[in-house]
């Protein structure tokens, strides 16, 4: 029997960057990273990079690697900072405890959500979770007396045993435990069984079904993870700026959300923090620079990004860097035919 050859990508080349990224190196390459930045980027920016970077994969946990387009993650972001807020504000208690508490809220606002919409597939699934996501909207903003309506709850405190954290430069080592948790356990969760089975149901639901898994089940488990670990990106949001609003439940928030993911990558996981760094960094300097029209421009500037890298930013660098390995190594199928005995 003939030696087995190099796994390879679509592109043709090995994988390089997959395996990578999995690598200790790799991962306390990304760890110094979020530990310097706001010492390089301004740090209420750097907060919203790490918030929408654990949004982003929160996403991409149900799109890439499950494969249900949702437009409803809006609904446990805002959802996550009102409860969050009302933890904090009435409760007295720190904020890591309502932070929790507000991803616990998103995780059983997703149970009848997800039991509901799980059973639909493509289209229909975005669909159904927008329609969902905007009754969430409507009502936070009929319930004037507890969210705030259109002014929003303001003035959350952001205290820790005592200790004042508004400057954001403290808060953001405060927070950053978080997106870091958060972000081990959607890296953990993809890498695992329960990951496997998650990517072949995106890849063929019939044949997860006829292996004796419960698709429907194992769907409405993503989403509800998924939406956890995007209340857990709102609460710390809402903390972090000390205020939650109606903008924060809006249907727009998840889509800016899907277009991290498909900016950086679609499946890659590590994409959705790149696509939240370019967007709000992006964003950030068009504000500064005068722009009022901010979303026209990145929307143009998302449009020709995609054209141009159609696996996303993390995506086409790893088949690019897949592609020069296999040039170097052009002879390695000869040889190994060569040697096969006959």
């Amino acid at each position: 029997m003939a030696p087995r050859r190099p796994v390879r990508t679509r592109g043709g080349g090995p994988v390089i960057l997959s395996k990578l990224a999995g690598r200790p190196v790799l991962l306390a390459v990304g760890l110094v990273a979020a530990l310097a930045l706001p010492w390089f980027v301004y740090p209420p920016v750097a907060l919203d990079i790490a918030c929408w970077a654990l949004f982003a994969v929160a996403v991409d946990l149900l799109l890439g690697f499950t494969g249900l387009l949702s437009f409803g993650h809006a609904a446990f972001w805002g959802g996550s900072a009102y409860a969050t807020g009302l933890i904090a504000l009435h409760s007295g208690l720190p904020f890591p405890v309502a932070i929790l508490g507000g991803a616990a809220f998103a995780a059983l606002l997703a149970l009848p959500i997800g039991f509901l919409s799980v059973r639909l597939r493509g289209i229909y699934f975005a669909m159904v979770t927008l329609a969902f996501a905007q009754m969430v909207y409507f009502v936070a903003n009929q319930w004037r007396d507890v969210t705030g309506g259109e002014n929003g709850l303001q003035g959350i405190p952001r205290e820790l045993f005592g200790l004042d954290l508004s400057d954001p430069f403290y808060f953001y080592y405060a927070g950053i435990p978080f997106v870091l948790a958060g972000l081990f356990v959607a890296w953990r969760i993809v890498r695992s069984p329960f990951g496997c089975v998650l990517m072949s149901i995106r890849d063929n639901p019939a044949r997860a079904r006829a292996l004796g898994y419960s698709v429907d089940r194992f769907k409405l488990l993503a989403f509800v993870l998924s939406a956890a670990l995007s209340g857990l990106a709102g609460g710390l949001f809402a903390i972090g700026h000390g205020f939650a609003s109606l903008q924060g439940v809006y249907w727009t928030t998840s889509g800016e959300a899907v277009m991290m993911v498909v900016l950086g990558g679609i499946g890659t996981l590590w994409g959705g923090v790149i696509g939240a760094a370019l967007i709000v960094e992006l964003n950030d300097y068009l504000a500064t620079a005068g722009f009022q029209e901010t979303g026209i421009i990145t929307g143009g500037i998302f449009i020709l990004v995609v054209l141009l890298f159609r696996r996303g930013v993390w995506g086409t660098a790893r088949d690019l860097l897949a592609g020069r390995t296999a040039r170097r190594r052009p002879a390695e199928p000869a040889r190994e035919k060569a040697e096969t005995p006959a």
